[in-house]
């Protein structure tokens, strides 16, 4: 097993809410570990909620919650063969550094694509994978709602619900300049946020994607076909609870579903692991695009996060790191 450097540079986020870079201990990978050279890490919303208190982490903390790179090292439990590897790793924090240690079966192989596309993979992809095809289960002739259309999960979801064949996709964008971008990803009618769900008429929909949460939620509820389905994986707008009749969803054959990749990664990682290498596949083929918009260095991770946290980026953003 190789050890590697003894220190090495991160980016931590301090008592003071602040960004820095440091230089902290090179992390030596465990049982079913492996340690990953970082080129790129991605930028998303989980740094967004760490750096706004929503997810209580000790301080000084190393955010990022995925990276792109090569095998280094390997933890007991995991084979030699895999040294070397380019790999894609869903992370629970540490990816904004220049080594960082993942569960191995969170490493998904990641040879056939770029490493800027790799980076930009992250946890958006299986994402946008799961909430089309194992929860929503878009299938031939259904048409699609999906709210978040520009941004990483939306601008992906849009292209599997076209390959599981949806007949109808239509995308819900924060405002008016997004509206072309996301239109690039096969959606065909986009509307921008205050227009929703008034500017549909009475159109339904057979599985809607919802990580707004909110007025939003509760609108696109009302916008269900019978036996339709709606995904809640986030909550942009607010936190605040949407109370659902589950009377008034039986009534409809309607279900409210919820996907959280965060808790797969601890209950089901290895469930996980199979949906991103069955999205990687699609993502290598070309039948699904990942749209790196934005690169950062590793000192502007602050920059990075708020530029996402404020809606001012689309697609995806990764942070150079190697």
């Amino acid at each position: 097993m190789r050890q590697g450097l003894d220190v090495m540079k991160a980016v931590a986020l301090d008592v003071d809410d602040r960004f820095r870079v440091v230089e902290v201990a090179e992390p030596v990978p465990g049982p079913g570990e492996v340690a990953i050279r970082v080129a790129y890490a991605g930028v998303q919303y989980g740094d967004v909620l760490v750096r706004a208190g929503h997810f209580p982490v000790p301080r000084p903390f190393v955010p990022g919650f995925e990276a792109a790179g090569e095998i280094v090292a390997v933890g007991e439990g995991v084979a030699d063969a895999r040294l070397g590897e380019r790999v894609t790793a869903l992370l629970g924090g540490g990816g904004y550094a220049e080594i960082v240690t993942a569960p191995a079966v969170l490493a998904i192989n990641a040879e056939r694509v770029g490493p800027r596309e790799a980076a930009g993979f992250g946890w958006v992809t299986p994402t946008a994978y799961d909430v089309i095809n194992s929860v929503a289960s878009v299938r031939r002739g259904d048409s699609v709602l999906i709210h978040a259309a520009a941004g990483g999960v939306g601008s992906q979801a849009a292209q599997f619900a076209a390959v599981a064949g949806a007949a109808r996709i239509v995308g819900v964008v924060g405002n008016v300049d997004q509206v072309d971008y996301a239109h690039r990803f096969g959606y065909h009618q986009v509307l921008v946020r205050e227009d929703f769900p008034d500017a549909l008429g009475g159109e339904t929909f057979d599985a809607i994607l919802d990580p707004i949460g909110g007025p939003a939620r509760v609108a696109s509820l009302e916008r269900l076909a019978p036996h339709g389905r709606i995904v809640a994986y986030g909550n942009i707008a607010t936190f605040e609870p949407v109370t659902v009749s589950a009377n008034d969803l039986l009534a409809r054959g309607q279900s409210l579903m919820t996907y959280n990749s965060n808790l797969a990664s601890q209950t089901s990682p290895t469930k996980l692991a199979d949906s991103a290498t069955r999205a990687m596949s699609l993502v290598a083929d070309g039948s699904v695009r990942i749209d790196v918009t934005a690169e950062y260095d590793l000192g502007d991770v602050e920059t990075a996060i708020a530029d996402l946290a404020g809606g001012a980026t689309r697609g995806k953003s990764i942070v150079r790191v190697g």
